[in-house]
């Protein structure tokens, strides 16, 4: 198992105190820094995954516990559904393209830090928003920050293609994943389940040999800036 290089810094930074308390003699300290420098590289785990080959399924884009399976729009039937992901600080928080597909758009959202379970973090939150469009649909998923989560990592950008599970970035300490899925995608899993990203199929969607379009049907999002964070 590998370890993600933006993990590096942090593990650096408890290493290094660890060592300087075991050659002064400071046992207990040596000991503390040490187990958090051991937390920062199972935090950082990037684990190899096996992703689904099919074009008509859409996996999990994170790690986590489904918290929230809603319509994106209330009241209106052609509304996309929207799968939100808490990520713990337990959790592996690589993050992985739900589709394959082309990279259409990235927008990064300033805003606040609510705790990331919350329905309110997927309006108010600091956010990645990537567009990506595949061959049977267009899928919206947003990194969003949470109290603990305050710097979001996104090495896609607009016109790259992806595979379907390829690595797209990572959130730090804990945090929050929204898939925005088009109206008539198959939603396969409810509030509760916990998924595992780039593998468990969270939707199945009805390939016509056009894009089903997700984006077009959501309501204007305020204060958007583009320019994706750490990306």
């Amino acid at each position: 198992m590998c370890m993600a290089k933006e993990g590096v810094p942090f593990l650096i930074f408890f290493l290094l105190p660890a060592a300087l308390f075991l050659l002064i003699g400071y046992w207990i300290a040596a000991l503390f820094c040490a187990l958090l420098a051991a937390f920062m590289v199972f935090f950082f785990r990037d684990p190899e995954r096996q992703s689904p080959s099919e074009d008509n399924v859409v996996a999990s884009p994170a790690d986590g516990r489904v918290v929230m399976v809603t319509p994106a729009v209330p009241d209106s039937k052609d509304s996309p559904t929207q799968v939100s992901i808490f990520l713990s600080p337990l959790d592996v928080h690589i993050n992985r393209a739900p589709i394959s597909g082309e990279v259409t758009e990235v927008v990064y959202k300033r805003g606040a830090y609510h705790i990331a379970s919350r329905a309110i973090a997927s309006v108010e939150n600091q956010q990645n928003v990537v567009t990506l469009r595949g061959k049977c649909a267009t899928i919206v998923f947003r990194q969003i920050a949470g109290v603990l989560a305050r710097r979001l990592v996104l090495w896609v950008k607009p016109g790259d293609h992806l595979r379907l599970g390829q690595r797209v970035g990572l959130m730090k300490f804990g945090s929050r994943m929204d898939v925005l899925v088009p109206a008539g995608v198959e939603v396969l899993v409810r509030p509760g389940q916990r998924v595992t990203g780039g593998v468990t199929v969270i939707g199945r969607i009805h390939c016509d040999g056009a894009a089903s379009p997700v984006a077009g049907s959501l309501p204007h999002t305020p204060d958007l800036t583009e320019g994706a964070q750490d990306g």
